[in-house]
């Protein structure tokens, strides 16, 4: 009996068996230095969206060009389009639009206006032909006057040497007149003879007073011939000066007439291209979402959002935002692994190439600017010596960012993180892409 109880004992208690728990120990503890050794990927983990690196590639929002009223829709909530496809018809709602006929009345305003414009470059031409007939004519008759002129001039020429003759004539007469008249006082001449040379001598002053008068009214004349020189010139500049302001009114009014007929042409194309306007067209490849009127009859204003369209083929990208404390850990170039929603993953934190799910990118742009959320942007783009990331990603879908950076030793993981210490600043190789760096 007092076997069996020791035997008991002994199989409850293992009173006599060698303990291995140093050994134990002693193995755990060479794992554990071991595992301290380990390499261990530093990295930042960083949350984004979906987004595309081309403005055309983005959501884009239908608006209304014009105001107006709906009066029917093509498409509904969900709706993939193809570029040009009618999204909806509007009828227009301004009185200033509403005439069916407005473009083909005011073409003929049009018309009407180059009608008149052609009117004024006709009374321009005949004003050229009014400006050259006066210019004959005021040649023509300063001819003439110059002619008559001439003609007075010699006139006047031969009155006064016919002066000078009369005049040296008188002279001769007078000297005879005075010795006629002596020797009738000494006796020696009868009166008849002193009265016929007294005769001679009232001749001779006729004559002289004659040729006198002649001469004064030649030169009379040949003044009142400059006079009227004068007078035809100015005649002439009048009616040059009044034509000519008429032909310049004339190209005014050409000027005018053109510029009101640029005026009516752009508005029959603004007419035309508004037309155009009344069906909304989709902007390119894509779903339709977020229709926000309903019905038939509501009002649009102008440029006032109707939807969204949501571009088909897109260049996916992730813009992911960095705190300012990790900002200096992220450069173009650097490796990035995403982790979108929807997609499982098993992400190993200090081993980020084991995980599982996650897809790799690369950094092409970090922005200068924070953001208003108080970090900085960066854009990922897919890395096309990786897997590709899948088709199914959405625009503005989550993603979970891993940047990737140097690789230590565990235990100096620890130790940093035990310090509160960064990450190791680092420079991205130029000429290689992936986890490669250089401290």
């Amino acid at each position: 009996m007092e076997g069996m109880k020791i035997k008991s004992f002994e199989s409850i208690y293992h009173a006599n068996r060698n303990s291995r728990v140093k050994r134990w120990f002693y193995v755990f503890f060479a794992l554990g230095v071991l595992i301290l050794f380990l390499p261990w990927t530093q990295n930042v983990k960083v949350k984004g969206t979906v987004t595309t690196l081309y403005q055309d590639q983005r959501p884009q929002q239908l608006n209304s060009p014009i105001p107006g009223r709906i009066t029917q829709w093509y498409v509904k909530n969900g709706d993939y389009v193809q570029k040009g496809d009618t999204i909806l018809q509007l009828t227009e709602v301004k009185e200033d639009y509403m005439d069916p006929q407005l473009v083909e009345r005011t073409e003929q305003q049009v018309e009407a206006k180059k009608g008149v414009r052609d009117f004024y470059e006709a009374k321009i031409v005949t004003a050229d032909a009014q400006i050259q007939a006066l210019e004959n004519a005021r040649v023509l008759k300063l001819r003439q006057l110059k002619v008559k002129q001439d003609q007075l001039q010699f006139k006047l020429r031969a009155e006064e040497v016919e002066l000078d003759a009369a005049t040296n004539e008188l002279q001769l007469a007078d000297d005879q007149f005075k010795r006629q008249k002596k020797m009738y006082d000494e006796g020696l001449v009868s009166l008849t003879q002193f009265q016929q040379r007294s005769l001679l001598y009232q001749n001779a002053v006729a004559k002289k007073t004659s040729a006198e008068n002649r001469l004064a009214q030649t030169r009379q004349e040949l003044v009142n011939l400059q006079l009227e020189q004068q007078s035809v010139i100015q005649d002439y500049a009048e009616k040059l000066s009044k034509t000519t302001g008429e032909r310049f009114q004339n190209l005014g009014e050409v000027q005018s007439s053109t510029g009101d007929i640029a005026k009516l042409e752009n508005q029959v194309s603004n007419y035309k291209i508004r037309q155009g306007l009344y069906y909304v067209v989709a902007s390119q490849n894509g779903q339709i979402v977020q229709l926000n009127k309903a019905g038939i009859g509501e009002i649009l204003k102008d440029g006032e959002s109707i939807g969204t369209i949501v571009p088909s083929d897109a260049v996916y990208a992730v813009e992911m935002y960095v705190k300012p404390v990790d900002l200096p850990l992220v450069k173009a170039g650097q490796k990035v692994m995403c982790v979108f929603d929807g997609f499982p993953a098993i992400v190993f934190s200090g081993w980020p190439n084991t995980s599982y799910g996650t897809f790799s990118g690369r950094v092409i742009a970090v922005e200068s600017n924070i953001s208003a959320n108080g970090m900085f942007k960066a854009l990922v783009v897919e890395d096309a010596n990786k897997k590709p990331w899948p088709p199914q990603i959405k625009m503005g879908a989550g993603v979970q960012s891993i940047a990737i950076l140097n690789d230590v030793p565990v235990w100096y993981e620890l130790w940093r993180n035990i310090n509160g210490f960064p990450p190791d600043y680092y420079t991205v190789n130029p000429e290689k892409t992936g986890n490669e760096t250089a401290r």
